[in-house]
């Protein structure tokens, strides 16, 4: 059996924000969610999140998560150690082993923790711990072994003497616990340190037998504890997913300047151009070129779909379309084979046909139009009369001259033509031409007001 505990009650107060640590953003996920999502392979029996500051907020962005964890309040942090003294009674009866986690360790690999897993359980030792050689090793607590590789000593940077500082094999901070054997010893911890804390490293030393396993991948154990190193963190995951999707036959014309959400997904030979960026959830097929400077958000993309200069969020595009340049299409934009949105356009809430064309300078929103209807540059649905929004039909085959405002509620037919700079305030039907404007008049001769 095994039970994951999240430490996530910190103020972070090096972020200088109002969020909670746990909770600042990176690459579409929060920190600590990106900490639930490493354990999902390993089928914890519990999940446990401590919390402590803000742990209302906390919770209630957590309350729906997949691994359905057990908030466990810690007040006051009196450090590591006491926190996971807080999971005496939640875990009374269980027997199993206890996974130990920081909710500001965001890069923790599925694999690195199914490997700390299995070695813990084949040693049969009491904790096995992460560690790690650090040409630098400043302000992480030192790891000491003797001649077998048994951890003897875990002492904290602050708590080193100078000779023990030379020391480069530093703690992870994440442990692998038989909880029987941790829950006997956990009473006995003491805060006669330089923090005056309760430190879970000191467990290390009352269970008497611990074993390590050393992590290859530095960036696997970097901790978020200021806006620098969630900048840092932030670059290392973004090439870490463009590396991903590039093997997978994506090609960034230039990575760098680049940036992936976890949850965007690439069919093969997707052409992604500079300055592109892609937010939530997104699903792009086959064949597709995207950008320069476009963003993409919570949108799917069919094959063989060219969006160029835009803005796209929730919107679904069937295979074959075009978009832009400057081109906006908000959410429940649902754009059918092989349509065509050009410069200046804005779709909001619509359904457009198979083989449409909004080319220029028109704003459709709350609209149902049919196949191979052509607007003309400038066409406006009024879909708002202050109070209500109001839905526009347009029938296949009709076009709409330059300058036309289709006043919503309204209806037109198939195969209709609207006059150019009409404003319609009626449905149309099928086959017919609507006319919509004042008659011009022209006077002759006309001498305007002159100064002087």
């Amino acid at each position: 059996m095994l039970a994951v505990a999240v430490l996530a009650a910190g103020k972070g107060t090096r972020m200088k924000s109002a969020l909670p640590k746990v909770l600042q953003p990176l690459a579409g996920a929060t920190l600590v969610e990106r900490v639930l999502a490493a354990t999902a392979g390993l089928a914890p029996d519990h999940t446990l999140l401590i919390v402590g500051h803000q742990a209302e907020r906390v919770e209630q962005t957590l309350a729906a998560h997949a691994s359905r964890p057990r908030f466990v309040l810690q007040q006051p942090q009196n450090g590591t150690g006491h926190a996971v003294q807080q999971l005496l009674e939640p875990l009374a009866d269980f027997d199993g082993d206890l996974l130990v986690l920081n909710g500001d360790v965001p890069l923790l690999r599925k694999g690195t923790l199914a490997a700390l897993l299995e070695q813990h359980r084949g040693s049969g030792r009491a904790v096995t711990l992460l560690s790690a050689h650090l040409d630098d090793p400043s302000g992480y607590g030192r790891v000491f072994c003797d001649g077998d590789g048994r951890v003897q000593q875990i002492v904290e940077h602050r708590d080193c003497t100078p000779e023990q500082r030379q020391n480069t094999l530093i703690n992870a901070g994440i442990y692998c616990f038989h909880w029987p054997r941790l829950r006997q010893v956990l009473p006995l911890l003491r805060s006669d340190n330089d923090q005056g804390e309760l430190y879970l490293t000191d467990t290390v030393e009352l269970l008497a037998d611990a074993g390590h396993l050393v992590v290859d991948d530095l960036a696997e154990i970097m901790g978020i504890n200021d806006r620098q190193q969630l900048a840092a963190c932030e670059g290392l995951l973004q090439e870490r997913l463009r590396r991903h999707w590039m093997a997978q036959g994506v090609t960034f014309v230039n990575p760098a300047s680049c940036t992936l959400s976890e949850h965007t997904s690439f069919g093969r030979d997707v052409v992604v151009e500079p300055q592109t960026h892609f937010r939530g959830v997104c699903r792009i097929g086959d064949d597709c070129r995207l950008g320069p400077g476009s963003v993409i958000s919570d949108s799917q993309l069919g094959n063989d779909v060219q969006v160029v200069l835009s803005l796209l969020n929730g919107a679904r595009l069937a295979d074959g379309c075009r978009v832009g340049p400057y081109a906006h299409l908000r959410p429940e934009a649902d754009l059918g084979e092989a349509v065509r949105i050009g410069n200046f356009v804005e779709v909001k809430k619509s359904r457009i046909g198979a083989d449409t064309k909004i080319n220029h300078l028109s704003y459709v929103g709350d609209a149902d139009f049919g196949r191979n209807v052509n607007v003309g540059a400038g066409t406006v649905t009024a879909n708002y009369d202050g109070v209500n929004k109001h839905r526009t039909v347009i029938g296949d085959d009709s076009k709409t001259g330059a300058n036309s405002v289709l006043v919503a509620p309204i209806t037109l037919g198939r195969g209709v033509t609207v006059g150019a700079g009409s404003a319609l305030t009626k449905d149309v039907p099928d086959g017919a031409l609507a006319l919509g404007r004042a008659r011009q008049t022209v006077i002759e001769n006309w001498t305007g007001p002159r100064k002087g």
